[in-house]
């Protein structure tokens, strides 16, 4: 079993205790609160009181690697923190400021922003004073393949000004929402990798227009999923990350770490729902015998267990190939847990499901919302045939290098 160090350890103990002592039992008053408000998109109060808490106990920023602005934990050492948040996906990850699209965008701040870009917008990130929305993807065009993308962003003096359409721009819908990092084309004549740029736009600026919340599987999430239009957006030249051409290698930089969370987070929620699922077998009795006792149920919760600890052991190691050798150098091994994981966990959900019968499809049980999430999991960040089609690749050329 791969070990985080000693200041991991640490960490997950102070993590545990939160969950246990405040992120579960508010659980039910999250749920109060959403319930009694007029829109899907509120921000309810216990977030903030569970945000303090957070804070007073050193628990915030976890993701952050670099030590000038956060704890500067390695991948490796926040990898099964992020497992023990997924266990609350409403609550624990925003709860700590490590929700996304918040943590890919705070690093592009922090490795690609200017001055004036982290005194702006990544000081008050970091805060959690702020949300921020990250769009790049795009209704008219298949997005996986991001040198589709066609949103204009022509340069016209000290300006650059900003047409199209994006959809699927998370965060968009929260109140707190104040910034979008946007991905478009600035000089379609440019080799297929240098056409994209990323620009930073304020949410309020003149021309940006949401125009509508995406539902997913019928769900609204509390963030939002956007329709946004650009219509003669000005942007100042200033606001340009990294240069212009370089928004394709920001986007690779930013998804690397971003595809760890969301997987260990895929684990955290995938060993809840065998809890639950275990729990709901135990009390249920059907024709004079347990539900746990059903020899198939047995083995649906010892293919669950065999599964996730499988996936655990996959994530880690691309943590610790990204710490040890750098993204590019662990991408395959970063693709594999990018389709294992929410696969994965699609499995064991489903199965938990079952377990509840009908009740498992319905509002009582959080298992239909979270199998919900996770569906769209196995879209975001680049769908599965993406990331096979790369580790296919990989594969092939070791054996075309073999017979060359």
């Amino acid at each position: 079993m791969l070990e985080t160090t000693e200041r991991g350890r640490e960490y997950r103990e102070k993590l545990l205790a939160f969950m246990d002592e405040k992120i579960y039992p508010a659980e039910a008053v999250y749920e109060e609160q959403m319930a009694a408000a007029d829109t899907p998109h509120f921000h309810p109060q216990i977030l903030e009181d569970l945000k303090a808490e957070a804070k007073s106990r050193g628990l915030w920023n976890l993701f952050q690697p670099h030590k000038e602005w956060g704890p500067g934990l390695t991948n490796f050492e926040y990898a099964p923190l992020a497992e023990i948040m997924g266990r609350s996906p409403d609550l624990a990850p925003e709860s700590m400021n490590c929700n996304a699209p918040d943590t890919g965008n705070m690093e592009v701040f922090t490795v690609f922003g200017s001055d004036e870009h982290k005194e702006k917008w990544l000081t008050p990130l970091l805060d959690g004073e702020i949300r921020s929305g990250f769009a790049m993807t795009e209704p008219a065009v298949p997005s996986s393949d991001a040198t589709n993308i066609e949103m204009l962003m022509k340069k016209e003096g000290d300006e650059y000004i900003l047409d199209g359409r994006k959809w699927f721009t998370s965060n968009a819908l929260h109140p707190k929402c104040k910034v979008l990092i946007v991905m478009g084309k600035t000089d379609p004549n440019e080799a297929p990798h240098r056409q994209q740029s990323m620009l930073v736009v304020p949410i309020d600026a003149p021309g940006v227009t949401i125009e509508r919340n995406l539902s997913v599987f019928g769900y609204n999430d509390r963030e939002g999923h956007a329709d946004v239009t650009f219509d003669q957006v000005r942007v100042p030249a200033k606001d340009v990350l990294k240069g212009e051409g370089e928004g394709f290698a920001i986007a690779q930089a930013r998804l690397g770490p971003g595809r760890i969370h969301h997987c260990m987070r895929s684990i955290g929620l995938a060993e809840r729902a065998l809890e639950l699922m275990v729990k709901r077998a135990e009390s249920r009795v059907t024709w004079g015998m347990k539900v746990s006792e059903r020899a198939n149920i047995q083995e649906w919760i010892a293919e669950s267990r065999i599964e996730i600890d499988q996936v655990r052991l996959l994530t880690l190691h691309a943590a610790d190939m990204m710490d040890k050798h750098g993204n590019k150098v662990a991408k395959n091994e970063i693709a594999q847990i990018k389709v294992a994981a929410p696969t994965m966990a699609l499995k064991v959900l489903d199965r938990a499901i079952q377990v509840h019968g009908g009740g498992g499809v319905t509002q009582d049980f959080p298992l239909a919302g979270w199998w919900a999430g996770l569906r769209t999991l196995r879209l975001a960040d680049g769908p599965d045939e993406v990331h096979k089609r790369s580790i296919a690749r990989n594969e092939i050329k070791k054996y075309r290098k073999d017979t060359a």
